[in-house]
């Protein structure tokens, strides 16, 4: 098997494979196959049962907290959250920390007014921002926790009163945070979650109830969390992978996930830093650990290394298609022994470049 240190989809565990190739046969003793199993029916009631319990466990969060699954990915979330919490007329505080976080903000000026809280912008999205101003009268404050493209992520956050709605894609489950000071927080399931096709939201049971205008349910969260994420036909497949990887995270538990989450990243930075070839362009206090991004100081050296590390089995460290470079994605699923091996030949290209 090769290893796939893609941005998404991304790798998943070996164990849930096996037993998510198993149930493609047959699920449990249902006699159906996990791609044909009624999603209205007790065992996906249960597969969604599951998924609920190891969500709020492995984010401490208590039964106040509706969990739901969405499709659409993270462009729907950016359309539904002021179309669901933003009044006309009224203000949301955004801030600007790369191309997702500013995607987020541009859907919102449809229903009202923008405000931007803080922006890394004018520095190339090299940092997070590290100070903020947000109007008490905001609707809600939206945040990317951890920005993919540019590989950096927030170690703060705003003390406000204000709702704090927060994109958690690519890093939710890789670290233990309070996660009970978000009003709502998302994350698109093909990064650190499952397989594409579904995204995970978790939000105030309380906060939901306040939808600002009439909508359909299919663009309701106080609809979908009413009927558990079944408002229309769910992606019952992506889900079950998603319950098995929530499952194989609850098993590791939170600390050691980001034990081994701390040691990869500071793993990749000392050799890039120490490096002739390599350098990182986020800011030593913003670099994200989920996201390793760097440069070639020969860029025309780029394309052959994505290459030399295809020939040995390492896939998808080719930075995106906007900024060039290259993104290596340390998901939980990618072990620290897996870490070595891509460290490896990124050495072995160094020395033949020296």
């Amino acid at each position: 098997m090769k290893l796939n240190f893609n941005a998404g989809p991304a790798a998943l565990p070996g164990e849930v494979l096996e037993t998510a190739s198993r149930s493609v046969l047959e699920y449990k003793d249902s006699g159906m196959s996990i791609l044909s199993l009624p999603h209205r029916g007790p065992h996906f009631k249960a597969i969604l049962d599951d998924a609920r319990k190891h969500v709020l466990q492995l984010l401490g969060l208590s039964e106040e907290y509706a969990v739901m699954w969405f499709q659409g990915g993270g462009r729907l979330q950016f359309e539904m959250i002021p179309m669901n919490f933003l009044p006309d007329g009224a203000t949301a505080a955004y801030i600007d920390s790369g191309r997702w976080a500013a995607d987020a903000m541009s859907n919102a000026e449809r229903y009202g007014k923008v405000y931007i809280a803080a922006s890394s912008r004018d520095d190339d999205y090299r940092h997070v921002p590290k100070t903020w101003t947000i109007p008490d009268d905001a609707a809600y404050l939206h945040l990317t926790a951890n920005n993919t493209i540019y590989g950096t992520q927030s170690f703060t956050f705003p003390d406000t009163n204000v709702p704090i709605i927060a994109d958690f894609s690519s890093e939710l489950f890789s670290r233990k945070l309070d996660y009970s000071r978000f009003a709502m927080i998302y994350a698109v399931a093909q990064k650190n979650i499952g397989p594409s096709g579904t995204t995970l939201v978790i939000a105030r049971k309380d906060f939901i109830q306040q939808t600002v205008r009439e909508l359909p349910e299919i663009l309701s969260y106080k609809a979908m969390a009413e009927k558990n994420s079944l408002v229309n036909t769910a992606p019952v497949f992506s889900i079950y992978v998603s319950s098995l990887y929530l499952g194989w995270m609850a098993a590791k538990g939170m600390d050691a996930i980001e034990q081994e989450s701390i040691a990869k990243s500071q793993l990749l930075y000392h050799y890039i830093d120490q490096s002739s070839l390599y350098y990182t362009v986020a800011e030593p206090d913003s670099r994200s650990r989920m996201n390793v991004c760097c440069r070639l100081r020969r860029e025309e050296l780029t394309d052959a290394l994505v290459a030399f590390a295809a020939e040995r089995g390492i896939l998808g460290i080719g930075g995106h298609r906007n900024i060039g470079g290259l993104r290596i994605s340390i998901y939980n699923a990618i072990s620290l022994q897996d870490t070595e091996q891509l460290l490896a030949v990124l050495k072995e290209f160094e020395q033949m470049h020296a």
